[in-house]
């Protein structure tokens, strides 16, 4: 039976023993907890690989029942100015822990929205307040905390799940769930999640909206994204020359499935890195390419055009009879 609830948040570990696809940093993790201290923490990495997950984890474990008492979390990219760090966090962290807890913990999700003036105040109330708070620090990109914070911290860096961690995970919900999820449907959720097991779930759960039997065909329409040999099939037709053709598959998957065309040059991007019958260099050249028209959609250039010019560079590129 479907349930109301996300998944995602459902099925979230409990304990660091049930993160998965990042067993070398949960070992390092399990000896604070088994040594019941803790140093100020970072953790960097992209979204939907556990960064929240085991800090959530970590209190369970340090303060049992009265985790949610001696723990609490702050996204940094609602409040990003000094007033956070001087009023909720300093508040929070000069009050004594409960219970037989040594410390509290603060967990600032997204520290690296901070301001630099918030991040120049939180060092120094990091270090005032250490006998009494930890501090526990998640964003996507670490160089954008400032070098006196990383200092003071254990750096973690999370990488991208497997797929292979992805389907365990996805194959343990779906006997929860009562659900029959195809091979081809557990590649595919690997296809569309890149390494961010939220997305696998959430893709999952919306899939599972439609019906008890899970297959490729399902994830990708749930997804939103062109299935992997119709991105083939369209560099196929652009390399051997057939510039009409390509574009119609083009149209196809801007009219007909709704991709926008930054969708479309990601997927380019990812099938050209596994494309076969091409030179390195050619490979080179075409990434190179990619990459300007991605920054000439980002700016805001026309999509159909962008994608069209990529289209007759591949046929540029392709074999000369």
């Amino acid at each position: 039976m479907i349930k109301e609830e996300i998944w995602a948040e459902r099925y979230r570990p409990n304990s660091l023993d049930d993160v998965v696809g990042q067993d070398d940093i949960t070992e390092r993790l399990k000896s604070y907890v088994k040594s019941e201290n803790l140093p100020h923490l970072l953790f960097s990495g992209p979204a939907g690989v556990g960064k929240t997950t085991s800090a959530i984890a970590i209190a369970k474990e340090l303060f049992g029942e009265t985790w949610t008492n001696n723990f609490t979390e702050l996204n940094a990219s609602d409040e990003r100015g000094i007033s956070v760090v001087r009023n909720q966090i300093k508040n929070f962290s000069r009050t004594a822990p409960l219970g037989d807890a040594s410390f509290k913990i603060i967990f600032l999700d997204e520290a690296d929205a901070l301001t630099p003036d918030a991040q120049n105040a939180l060092r120094r109330t990091m270090e005032r307040f250490s006998s009494t708070c930890r501090f526990i620090l998640s964003c996507n990109y670490s160089s954008k905390i400032i070098e006196p914070i990383q200092s003071r911290c254990a750096v973690y860096r999370f990488r991208p799940i497997s797929n292979v961690s992805i389907g365990k995970r996805i194959k343990h919900i779906a006997s929860e769930e009562k659900l029959n999820v195809t091979e081809d449907g557990l590649d595919a959720i690997g296809y569309v999640a890149k390494g961010d097991m939220r997305k696998a779930i959430n893709t999952l759960q919306s899939a599972a909206a439609l019906g008890n039997k899970i297959d490729a065909e399902t994830i990708y329409r749930i997804a939103a994204m062109a299935r992997p040999r119709e991105i083939n099939e369209l560099i196929e037709l652009a390399m051997k020359g057939d510039f009409m053709g390509a574009r119609d598959k083009l149209d196809l998957l801007l009219i007909e499935q709704g991709l926008s065309g930054e969708d479309v040059i990601s997927q380019i991007h990812r099938a050209i890195m596994d494309f076969c019958g091409i030179s390195e260099m050619s490979r080179v050249q075409l990434i190179d390419k990619i990459g300007d028209i991605d920054f000439r959609l980002t700016e805001g250039a026309n999509e159909r055009i962008q994608l069209e010019a990529l289209i007759a560079h591949f046929v540029l590129a392709g074999p000369k009879d």
